[in-house]
């Protein structure tokens, strides 16, 4: 081999290793989920050293109320101050899939048109004229899928969406059992990698994210699903509380320092399910109230990441973590989210 080829050949193999080590530039950003629109400083210190320019803003629920047949707005977002117009604002509405065993196309349709003003009006309210996304967020179902899909498609052809892209969530089950859950019809969807366990069940189990349950949904079958995705994770906490083994719900009244004082709550060794030692007025519990702590770590952030990866051979996605709020962003570092982005 002359000098000449053995050169070009070295430089070509240099080259490949440049282009091959060199990690892709995930743009990152954050849903938010409460009522009240309203900044606060460390939740954008953490935007800014991210530099997470888009929000995933939650405008209202669909859903009947007290027995109603006509679905309708739920606590829908107000605004305490506008949002940064530096922030590219998706709005997002979330719709309860049942309401769909209600209507007919007709009513679809009249839906449709009320949603699109709706929004329009309250991204105004946020401080911005346009958006150029608008994400449905719906756990649709076998019975209700077909007219879920009909619900995406004809928002498509309003032409106050024509610059608009229309996205749609999917959670696991709907990716491992494509057949039966069929294929929303846009052109790119957001996984959301948690709330995949039971929750209701009594035990030690994590029903927001574990290993197990995203190996038999998506192993194998995450790569081959059809549609771009980007990745929903999950930074957020909460404590499931549970009376004689039967769930009674989520408390929102007790937080890790009530945990930690041991003549309220006695922890089972080696778990995080945590014995009230006396009745606890603040939070409507019991004393034998038994409250089951679930969070996420960096490490299975990492470890999910890592997964995700692979399963998706290196496709570009946004990352986008489940929620922005002071009290939930104030559990990460700034380098623990890098890494966890870097995962991927």
């Amino acid at each position: 081999m002359s000098p000449k080829v053995k050169r070009l050949l070295f430089i070509s193999v240099n080259i490949i290793l440049l282009f091959s080590c060199q990690k892709k530039e995930h743009a990152v950003g954050f849903y938010y989920w409460k009522t009240i629109y309203k900044t606060d400083t460390l939740s954008q210190e953490v935007v800014q050293k991210l530099k997470s320019n888009t929000l995933f803003l939650r405008i209202m629920d669909i859903d009947f109320k007290d027995g109603g047949v006509e679905p309708i707005p739920i606590s829908p977002i107000s605004f305490e101050q506008k949002v940064d117009k530096n922030q590219q604002l998706v709005p997002v509405v979330f719709i309860n899939q049942k309401i769909f065993t209600e209507l007919d196309s007709l009513q679809i349709r009249g839906l449709a048109h009320k949603i699109v003003p709706f929004v329009t009006e309250k991204i105004k309210q946020g401080g911005h004229d346009l958006f150029q996304e608008l994400q449905i967020d719906c756990d649709w179902t076998k019975t209700s899928r077909d007219k879920f899909f009909y619900l995406l498609a004809f928002l498509q052809t309003m032409p106050e969406l024509s610059q608009v892209v229309l996205t749609s969530t999917v959670r696991l089950h709907q990716i491992k059992n494509i057949k039966t859950s069929g294929i929303p019809p846009v052109k790119r969807a957001t996984l959301m990698c948690y709330n995949m366990g039971n929750l209701r069940q009594f035990g030690d189990h994590n029903s927001i994210l574990n290993q197990k349950d995203l190996d038999t949904y998506l192993s194998g079958s995450l790569k081959n699903y059809p549609l771009a995705l980007d990745i929903a994770l999950p930074l957020f906490d909460w404590y499931v509380a549970f009376r004689d083994h039967e769930y009674i719900g989520i408390s929102k009244y007790i937080d890790r320092s009530d945990l930690d004082d041991k003549s309220i709550f006695t922890q089972n060794p080696k778990t995080q399910l945590f014995l009230l030692n006396q009745n606890l007025e603040k939070a409507n519990l019991k004393k034998g109230d038994v409250i089951r702590h679930e969070f996420v770590t960096k490490e299975q952030l990492i470890l999910t990441a890592k997964f995700l990866n692979k399963e998706l051979q290196g496709k570009e996605n946004r990352i986008i973590f489940y929620h922005l709020a002071p009290e939930i962003v104030s559990q990460y570092t700034y380098a623990d989210l890098q890494e966890i982005i870097a995962a991927f």
